[in-house]
């Protein structure tokens, strides 16, 4: 059975809301939070209300994607909007809390639970040494890199491809 949330000490991770969208305008407009994002900060609301349609309507077999509640705030977002591929974001005020490693923490676990996948992967903007240090720390490793992946606004930008293989003795990817 699939969780509708995860919880943590101090998250609640949840599937994505149409009432969601104000507090995740707030983190996708913000350029501090945008600068390694694959888009430029959102202008509008519409480019948010896209990328919060998109979450809800992604196939469940395909996606898990959460939004990262605190204090019963959206404070960001994190998951695989298409597996194996996990991403996550987190507005500037939640930086430098802990609450990252906490919210992927929970995710991770929960995919390799959810999904017959071996391999988790991510793919990080090589200036992103925070999110590169953070993916470390939970095991990720590098497995590559390659030049001008991305086309931000009128910028290119590179990508370190990483991984993480789903824990020795975790028979679940068999099923």
């Amino acid at each position: 059975m699939i969780p509708a949330e995860l919880l943590t000490a101090r998250l609640r991770l949840r599937p994505a809301e149409p009432g969601d969208l104000a507090d995740l305008h707030a983190v996708f407009r913000d350029a501090r939070a945008m600068r390694y994002w694959s888009t430029p900060p959102h202008a509008d609301l519409e480019q948010t209300r896209d990328v919060l349609d998109r979450m809800i309507a992604a196939p469940p077999g395909e996606s898990r994607d959460f939004v990262i509640e605190r204090q019963g705030r959206v404070i960001g977002k994190a998951g695989c909007y298409r597996l194996p591929e996990i991403g996550y974001i987190l507005h500037p005020d939640a930086w430098g809390q802990g609450l990252a490693t906490e919210a992927l923490t929970a995710v991770i676990a929960h995919l390799f639970a959810a999904f017959p996948i071996a391999t988790l992967t991510a793919d990080v903007d090589p200036r992103n040494a925070a999110s590169l240090a953070l993916l470390a720390r939970l095991g990720f490793g590098e497995t590559h890199r390659a030049r001008r992946t991305w086309l931000v606004g009128e910028a290119w930008c590179d990508s370190v491809y990483l991984a993480l293989d789903r824990p020795p003795g975790d028979g679940s990817a068999s099923r």
